[in-house]
C-alpha cells in the first residue's frame, strides 16, 4: 500500500517485478539508487518495460520504501530461490492459503509456500475485512495520480479521461478555475463590439465603404504604408471612424446571415480565427436597441438588394481585402 501511495504502480506490476538492482549514488556514500523494472502490458508491444531510478537517501526519500520492502521480502525470496533457483521476483511472501492448482495464468505460480505479488482476491479480502467499498489499491493509486497532477505509468489521454476528469476532488477544486475562465470569456466577448457611431442618415463628408461610412481614413488604426487605411472592410465595424445609418442595415443583416451559415461549413478553429470577431460585432449591432436592435435588423432583411448580395459575397471571398 505504501509503495502504491508513493509510486502509483498498478496492482499487476507487483506480480512480476524483479528484485531492483542497486548501484551507489554518484558522489554519495550514504545513499543507494535502485533500478526498478516496471512491466506495463497495456502500453503495447515494445513498450512493456520501463526502468525507474529511485534513490534511498534517508528516511523521507522515496527509495527508503524500496529498502524496507527489500528487507521485508528477503527471507521469502531466499526460500523461493532455494526451492527453484533463478527465481528473482521482488514481492514475495508466505501464502496464507496454499493453491491446490494454479489457475491464474496472468500471475507467476507459487514456489512452495511462497507467493508473488498481490492478487485481486487478496485486495478484495482486505476490502471486506475492513468494510471498504472496493480495493484499497485502486483508490490509493487514483489519489496519488490526481495529487501528482501528471501521468504515472499511463498515457496523457488516460490520465485526463480516467483519473482527472471523473475525480470529485478535482471537479470541486476546478470550479473556481472554470468560473474564472467563463468570466474571462464573457469579458472578451463583451469587448468585441461595434466600435463606431450610430447615425440617423448619411453625412456627405464621410466616405462610403463596403460595410460603413468612414469619417477619416487618414486616422485609421490600420494605416497603409502608402497612406490612408489598410484595413479589411470587415474591420470597419471595429473602427472608431465608422458610422452606421439605416442605409447600411440591410447589407449588414445579410452579411450576418452569411457568416452564421459559414459556421457549419468551417471547422471551429478556422471559424474562430477568421470570422468570430466580425460575427460578434454584427450581433452587438443587432441585439442592442440603442444601436440597431432586433426589430429593425429583421425588417432590414426584407430590403436586401442584389448589390448588397454581391458586395457581401466579395467580402466573404476576400476579394475586397487590401
Amino acid at each position: 500500500m505504501l509503495l502504491t501511495d508513493r509510486f502509483a504502480w498498478n496492482l499487476s506490476v507487483y506480480d512480476r517485478m524483479p528484485v531492483p538492482m542497486t548501484s551507489p549514488s554518484a558522489g554519495e556514500t550514504a545513499s543507494v539508487t535502485y533500478h526498478v523494472q516496471v512491466e506495463k502490458h497495456r502500453a503495447g508491444w515494445g513498450r512493456w518495460f520501463s526502468t525507474e531510478n529511485v534513490t534511498d537517501a534517508g528516511a523521507d526519500s522515496p527509495g527508503r520504501l524500496i529498502s524496507q520492502a527489500m528487507e521485508a521480502t528477503a527471507h521469502a525470496r531466499m526460500l523461493a530461490n532455494d526451492l527453484k533457483p533463478g527465481h528473482n521476483l521482488f514481492m514475495a511472501a508466505r501464502a496464507y492459503h496454499m493453491e491446490p492448482q494454479h489457475t491464474d495464468l496472468d500471475r507467476p505460480a507459487p514456489v512452495g509456500p511462497v507467493s508473488f505479488g498481490v492478487s485481486y482476491a487478496m485486495a478484495q479480502h482486505w476490502a471486506r475485512k475492513y468494510g471498504l467499498g472496493g480495493s484499497p489499491f485502486g483508490r490509493t493509486r487514483r489519489t496519488t495520480v490526481t495529487d501528482e497532477g501528471r501521468p504515472l505509468q499511463h498515457s496523457q489521454g488516460t490520465h485526463e479521461s480516467v483519473y482527472v476528469i471523473p475525480d470529485k476532488r478535482v471537479q470541486r477544486s476546478s470550479r473556481d478555475v472554470f468560473e474564472a475562465g467563463a468570466a474571462e470569456a464573457l469579458e472578451q466577448a463583451r469587448a468585441v463590439v461595434f466600435g463606431g457611431k450610430i447615425a440617423d442618415k448619411p453625412d456627405p463628408a464621410h466616405q462610403e465603404t463596403a460595410t460603413a461610412d468612414c469619417e477619416d481614413e487618414e486616422s485609421s488604426p490600420w494605416p497603409a504604408p502608402e497612406g490612408g487605411c489598410g484595413a479589411d472592410f470587415l474591420l470597419c465595424l471595429a473602427c472608431s471612424n465608422a458610422h452606421i445609418h439605416p442605409g447600411h442595415h440591410a447589407r449588414l443583416a445579410h452579411l450576418h446571415q452569411q457568416i452564421v451559415s459559414l459556421r457549419s461549413a468551417t471547422d471551429d478553429r478556422t471559424f474562430r480565427h477568421r470570422w468570430n470577431d466580425h460575427l460578434l460585432r454584427l450581433e452587438d449591432l443587432r441585439n442592442d436597441d440603442k444601436k440597431v436592435g432586433p426589430a429593425a435588423w429583421d425588417a432590414a432583411l426584407a430590403r436586401v438588394s442584389d448589390s448588397d448580395r454581391s458586395v457581401v459575397q466579395l467580402l466573404l471571398k476576400g476579394d475586397l481585402a487590401p
